[in-house]
């Protein structure tokens, strides 16, 4: 697999590889380590590794196992997820290796001896053998389809269960919470991620910067993700900054050159003053404002415009507006009217939507809080099920219907209708022909007998592709770069049907199985259920 990533990697990147143990050569597949240097072989639940040694001792560690990835249930009420994570795991993978101080600590921590062969072959472990076959990321993606197909020898891939389910909860939920807030926004608003302050820790600012960049927002106020990433950066002001100047006689250097020539007005305090005189207008902060962009227009600048922090922000927003454009008309400035107004405050979606609902003239959402945390809901759900060992399928059961995985190694296929809308995801099993355009296929609830449907796809995509080959010899797709997911994400949103992506009460989107995976699924079912007995 080759890194199709065309940015140049950071000091923190390369220092990341290091830390970790690993560099684009010692993989052989040029992919570097994680981003988190915490992200390592030991980033995991202590009961993998018992259970590693399980599989071990009973000899049954390198039996082939398949592994489906995926969530239940669509978070923040929606009907829609968006995918992220994916590039981290194939980094883990491809530099995945325990080292010396790992093993001894891992023989401290288990509670039983273990014998010194089960040491030697954690020492022998790699991911050279795991294939991976995911949705590439950034898709809209819906609960219980397989977001990734996790294949390869049961222990280790076992040991991949919780740092896969780690990447992926987060970046997904964070991305998914992105991309509604731009959804209410509009495309022509600017969205800012200013949630670094607020979020869980470091590790929790970095990966907000980047999956809200991935979402649909345009900037960040966090330096690190901006090199890191290459995420865009905007940022505004403190109310200490202003506060903190008590006179203009602090300002010891009044000058400043003009854009266009070499002149330098030599005092700008003063050219502030003037303009400040000519403002017959509110009392508020917006006639300094006025007065500084009005001094910095006749020099050759353009302001870039206010940000409002309290208050109504829908009523300030349009009076700030009418201000702009009155000094348009008034001083004959082109282009004063459309000077742009960013609000912040602790907004969030229901924020964004009250906002449209009372009518405003905002430009720009500086969000933090809320978006980062992912107040609305904590967690997105993720599970990592067995679905086949040695070519034969299992079945998770349960009283709790959700919770019955769907057996065995599957495809997966969206299908599309007369108006390019998606329509239905479909599951089949790894051995049945693909839907083809044009030709009515038999769509079923996975176990609801009475919800079925047929349906005559006019376009059939194929949501599984390999990201990892193992030793099978397919070829890999790239790892894109991080503007190519985000644009992903853009088009992908903007396929779907608007009654699927509205706030209040959206319409649910159809995951389906095949007729004979259907069948399938409930024979394993009955087979593998045990019979009840009434005394």
């Amino acid at each position: 697999m080759k890194n199709n990533d065309n940015t140049k990697k950071t000091d923190e990147e390369v220092t990341t590889m290091k830390e970790n143990g690993s560099d684009e050569n010692s993989s052989g597949r040029g992919i570097p380590g994680p981003t988190n240097p915490m992200v390592t072989p030991l980033l995991t639940d202590l009961y993998q590794f018992t259970m590693a040694y399980t599989y071990w001792k009973a000899g049954k560690h390198a039996e082939r196992a398949v592994f489906d990835l995926y969530f239940r249930k669509n978070p923040f009420g929606g009907e829609y997820t968006i995918f992220a994570g994916l590039e981290e795991c194939i980094r883990l993978i491809s530099n995945y290796k325990l080292s010396e101080e790992d093993i001894d600590f891992i023989r401290s921590c288990l509670h039983v001896p273990c014998e010194d062969g089960f040491f030697e072959y954690l020492r022998g472990i790699d991911c050279s053998d795991v294939e991976v076959y995911a949705i590439p990321e950034g898709s809209v993606v819906f609960p219980k389809v397989p977001l990734m197909r996790v294949e390869g020898p049961i222990a280790i891939v076992q040991l991949l269960e919780t740092p896969f389910v780690n990447l992926i909860n987060y970046a997904s939920l964070v991305t998914t919470n992105a991309a509604r807030h731009r959804f209410v926004a509009g495309k022509s608003k600017t969205l800012l991620e200013f949630g670094l302050r607020r979020a869980q820790g470091p590790d929790g600012g970095m990966g907000a910067s980047k999956y809200c960049y991935i979402g649909g927002f345009d900037a960040t106020s966090n330096v690190a993700a901006g090199r890191l990433f290459g995420i865009p950066l905007r940022g505004t002001h403190s109310h200490a900054f202003v506060s903190s100047f008590m006179t203009l006689d602090e300002i010891k250097d009044k000058s400043l050159r003009k854009k266009v020539s070499k002149s330098t007005c030599k005092d700008f305090v003063s050219l502030v003053q003037a303009w400040l005189s000519k403002l017959q207008v509110i009392r508020s902060g917006i006639p300094n404002f006025c007065a500084v962009a009005l001094a910095l227009n006749e020099l050759g600048y353009k302001a870039v415009g206010i940000r409002l922090d309290s208050g109504d922000l829908a009523y300030l927003s349009c009076q700030a507006r009418k201000i702009f454009c009155c000094i348009e008309k008034e001083f004959a400035v082109s282009g004063f009217g459309k000077t742009s107004i960013t609000a912040s405050n602790d907004l969030n979606e229901e924020t964004l939507d009250a906002l449209n609902k009372q009518g405003h003239e905002v430009d720009a959402y500086g969000i933090g809080t809320y978006l980062v945390t992912c107040y609305a809901q904590a967690a997105l759900g993720i599970v990592f099920k067995l679905v086949e060992i040695n070519k034969q399928p299992r079945i998770k059961l349960s009283e709790d219907v959700s919770k019955v995985s769907i057996p065995c190694k599957k495809k997966i296929y969206r299908l599309y209708g007369k108006e390019s809308y998606p329509l239905v995801d479909i599951m089949t099993g790894e051995d049945e022909p693909p839907p083809k355009v044009g030709e009515r296929i038999l769509c079923r609830h996975p176990f609801e007998e009475s919800k079925r449907a047929y349906v005559v796809p006019q376009h059939v995509e194929e949501l599984l592709r390999c990201y990892s080959a193992g030793t099978s010899g397919k070829e890999t797709e790239p790892l894109p770069p991080l503007k190519d997911i985000r644009e992903r994400c853009i088009q992908q949103l903007e396929k779907m049907r608007p009654d699927h992506m509205r706030r209040l009460n959206p319409t649910p989107y159809k995951v389906s199985v095949s007729g004979k995976l259907y069948d399938f699924i409930h024979f394993l079912w009955l087979n593998e259920a045990p019979v009840g007995e009434l005394l």
